[in-house]
């Protein structure tokens, strides 16, 4: 669960990552309210999340990426 200031952050950048067609980003946060990095080369968590929640992360990540190489050509 995303604390309200992790909520602030994320809202905060999301224009931004968007705007330069990033599709999966993490970001570090310390304490609940310093962010300390961006990553957007090797982001992890998503383990964690598909267990969390049963999904296929990687799976929606690769989607995204070919629905918008598709669109492009």
């Amino acid at each position: 669960q995303l604390t309200a200031k992790e909520a602030e952050i994320c809202a905060a950048l999301a224009p931004e990552l968007k705007r330069r067609g990033l599709i999966f980003v993490g970001i570090d946060v310390i304490g609940g309210e310093w962010l300390t990095e961006i990553n957007v080369t090797s982001p992890t968590g998503i383990v964690a999340i598909d267990k969390f929640n049963g999904t296929d992360t990687a799976a929606m990540i690769w989607d995204a990426i070919e629905r918008r190489v598709a669109a492009r050509a």
